[in-house]
């Protein structure tokens, strides 16, 4: 349906703004600072509580999503998220700022992924794959776009001028995009019944499909979240200048975005778990290959292929949710499985600081991201056929 591929802009969009605002903190933590005097620490906890707000929040907005639709539950996140970003920049002491930024944006910021997922596989059912796929691109340009308009106006403004500035760019922008959000079609909606195993929320959760997605998601995340926060410490490590290796995360980036637009094109035509397997297998040896990389070169043309396998089989876990689950539950099913992954992104980082203060290299790091990236593989093993039901089959 035409007005599908207006939905994905929609999505690619809050994707874009939201992540890019909740993630625009890297940017202000020292001008904040230096302004205020408060503690690098008591800054940076924001970021920690937001990341674990927006994880079990993405259950729960998932679940209003199935419930009441998509347009008032991004509507709502879209005030909540410049309404977060406004407190914040008006914050007097670092518990204000903690609760502006950690509780209120993290709570929004769950509001956009897993609804507007949901909301494109139902529109565009053909076309799934890479549906998801774009709107999660709007995600990767995120650091691309938002962070560096932060940056230009904090060389003219304070920081709470910034941020006040995107606050208020998020009402502008996201408000109006809300309410272009329109109900799932009614035939679409039947055909995604149709074909979904009946079973309510409660019971989709404690099933094996459900278990299988969940614990890959889990392992997944797990894999690329040390390499991504530390391999830019290792290039420095390794004798890179600050400024070439913060370059790799640019690189990881396109290499993203290429990944997204091929994995979505390839999950359409070869099946999303066929994929995703692949996928997973990839993005494990490209993990693992950082501790073979010393020149930047050599980092560029890993972190050209991590980003490419890593943010090509992110978007896959949506469609999975709705081949095994149908559309009627599919933002409780995916919201959940998001949180489980969530504490997957939450122990990397830290299991690779926790190896480099113990053992003086990264080497360690690489190694395990190479395990758990094949263990990602081995349960995405697991997922059982989805179920196809009589009804399906409808006369021509």
């Amino acid at each position: 349906m035409p007005y599908g591929w207006v939905m994905v802009a929609i999505g690619a969009l809050m994707g874009c703004v939201a992540v890019g605002a909740m993630m625009s903190l890297a940017v202000f933590l020292q001008p904040i600072t230096q302004d205020t005097g408060w503690s690098r620490a008591a800054v940076s906890s924001a970021a920690t509580l937001n990341f674990l707000v927006m994880g079990a929040a993405g259950f729960g907005w998932g679940a209003l999503s199935d419930r009441f639709g998509t347009r008032p539950v991004v509507l709502a996140g879209a005030v909540l998220l410049g309404l977060g970003l406004v407190l914040a920049s008006r914050a007097a002491t670092p518990l204000q700022f903690v609760l502006a930024y950690g509780v209120i944006v993290g709570l929004s910021a769950g509001s956009f992924f897993v609804p507007m997922m949901a909301a494109v596989t139902a529109w565009l059912p053909e076309r799934r794959s890479l549906a998801v796929s774009l709107v999660s691109a709007g995600m990767g340009v995120a650091p691309m776009t938002i962070s560096p308009l932060a940056a230009s106006l904090l060389t003219s403004y304070d920081w709470r001028f910034a941020q006040l500035s995107i606050g208020l760019g998020v009402w502008l922008l996201l408000v109006p995009a809300a309410l272009f959000i329109r109900p799932t079609p009614i035939n679409d909606a039947r055909s995604a019944m149709a074909g979904a195993a009946p079973m309510g929320a409660r019971e989709a959760l404690r099933s094996t499909p459900f278990i299988v997605l969940a614990a890959t998601f889990f392992a997944c995340c797990a894999t690329h979240a040390g390499p991504i926060l530390h391999t830019i410490s290792y290039a420095m490590v390794c004798g890179i200048p600050t400024v070439a290796a913060v370059t790799i995360y640019s690189v990881e980036g396109l290499g993203g975005l290429a990944g997204r637009l091929v994995f979505g094109l390839a999950g359409d035509r070869f099946g999303a778990r066929r994929v995703l397997m692949t996928g997973l297998i990839v993005q494990a040896f490209a993990a693992g290959s950082f501790m073979f990389a010393q020149r930047l070169g050599e980092f560029y043309a890993v972190a050209a292929v991590f980003g490419f396998a890593y943010g090509g089989v992110m978007p896959l876990y949506a469609v999975l949710a709705r081949d095994y689950f149908g559309q009627q539950i599919m933002g409780t099913v995916l919201g959940a499985a998001a949180m489980v992954s969530s504490l997957g992104m939450a122990i990397g980082p830290w299991i690779g600081g926790w190896i480099y203060d113990t053992f003086g290299t990264y080497a360690p790091l690489y190694l395990y991201s190479f395990a758990i990236g094949l263990g990602a593989a081995a349960i995405a093993l697991a997922f059982p056929p989805p179920v196809v039901r009589p009804q399906q089959l409808q006369p021509a």
